[in-house]
């Protein structure tokens, strides 16, 4: 078991009261947010009550936690570059890019709405013209 599983093992059996959900799955799902495929991959280690409620549930961890547990893992091993979350949003799809994904495909694993926005990170790639081409004769 998890410790993920654990965690919410834990909460049920505490009679809490599951995980935040979005609003309209809670509405429509009243039972959801206490199955454990609702559970945060990453959560808060603290529960939050619900306002005017006594209801207590288990949000995600905070952004920043995530963001200082990166930074101290740079700290540590002396990269000496800045290094986000999103360094490494963009290195996976510059990694996409160069092994000839389909730009629609980034685009959906990325989460873009639009495909201008995943045209973004091509220009971290360098492109191959025809010239840079080589024929399976040339070898």
């Amino acid at each position: 078991m998890t410790r993920v599983e654990e965690q919410h093992q834990q909460d049920i059996e505490a009679n809490y009261n599951g995980v935040f959900l979005f609003d309209a799955l809670e509405v429509k799902y009243k039972n959801e947010a206490r199955e454990l495929i609702w559970q945060w991959m990453f959560p808060a280690q603290n529960l939050t009550q619900v306002k005017d409620s006594d209801e207590l549930r288990r949000n995600h961890v905070h952004p920043s936690l995530v963001q200082k547990a990166i930074r101290k893992a740079v700290q540590k091993t002396k990269v000496p570059k800045r290094v986000t979350a999103h360094t490494f949003r963009h290195s996976f799809a510059s990694h996409l890019l160069q092994a000839n994904y389909d730009i629609r495909t980034i685009q959906k694993l990325l989460g873009h709405s639009n495909v201008r926005t995943t045209m973004i990170y091509t220009h971290t790639v360098r492109s191959r013209t025809l010239k840079e081409a080589k024929s399976p004769l040339d070898f």
